[in-house]
């Protein structure tokens, strides 16, 4: 049975869609990040480690006992760059392509957003965008350097797609550096992948965060289908 926990009416989210634990190469368990999320002004978190959803044994999805809503995802790696998935995919095995993981994950009813898509050591293929193979990608990432995430607006003018951010967190510090806020509810893994799919998210950059150095990144707003 789900979690109880306190009902809340949330008319919007802020949800850090990308995150790491010491099941892949983050410095954090999965407790300390539960513990952590809401001190980092979060709604909810994604856990995303490298090739792995292995956290999923650690904690039951959806509502917390804290309050925090959690999700577990898996950073998967191809030669055209990484994805962030959620769906059932805990069977996937290393060393597909982009296209035919891509191809799984319509087929399974997932979602897929591309990750850090300019980042200089693990770039995206832009033909991924351009020919519509995957119409989310990571508009803000914390840990990317800022002309990395500067460089997102060169796509912005040619290709449709909706945008998510996520802190990239290794460490407790880095929570919610950056994150996406959603204009619906997001209390389980089959709202996360239809309000992804749908865009009812954008990027978010706490004004408040002690890790904040993004903020003049979204000097224009970024509007999806539900802004």
């Amino acid at each position: 049975m789900p979690l109880s926990g306190p009902k809340r009416n949330i008319a919007s989210m802020i949800i850090d869609m990308h995150v790491h634990t010491l099941f892949s190469d983050g410095r954090m368990t999965v407790p300390e990040i539960i513990e952590y999320g809401p001190r980092a002004g979060l709604d909810g978190l994604c856990i995303t480690d490298h090739g792995t959803m292995a956290a999923r044994h650690e904690l039951q999805e959806g509502l917390q006992k804290n309050g925090l809503y959690v999700f577990v995802g898996m950073e998967y790696a191809t030669a055209d760059g990484d994805f962030l998935i959620f769906g059932p995919f805990q069977d996937l095995k290393p060393g597909m392509n982009a296209l035919t993981l891509l191809d799984v994950v319509r087929k399974r009813g997932g979602a897929a957003i591309v990750a850090h898509p300019f980042r200089e050591a693990r770039p995206a293929s832009e033909y991924i965008v351009e020919h519509g193979h995957c119409g989310v990608i990571e508009g803000l990432n914390g840990r990317n350097a800022e002309n990395e995430n500067l460089r997102v607006e060169s796509w912005r003018d040619k290709y449709p797609f909706v945008e998510t951010a996520g802190s990239d967190a290794h460490t407790p510090r880095e929570l919610g550096s950056v994150a996406t806020r959603f204009s619906i509810p997001v209390r389980s893994t089959a709202d996360l992948i239809f309000a992804v799919n749908s865009g009812f998210c954008r990027p978010e950059i706490p004004s408040s965060h002690v890790f904040n150095t993004h903020q003049k990144l979204l000097a224009a707003p970024i509007t999806g289908a539900g802004f």
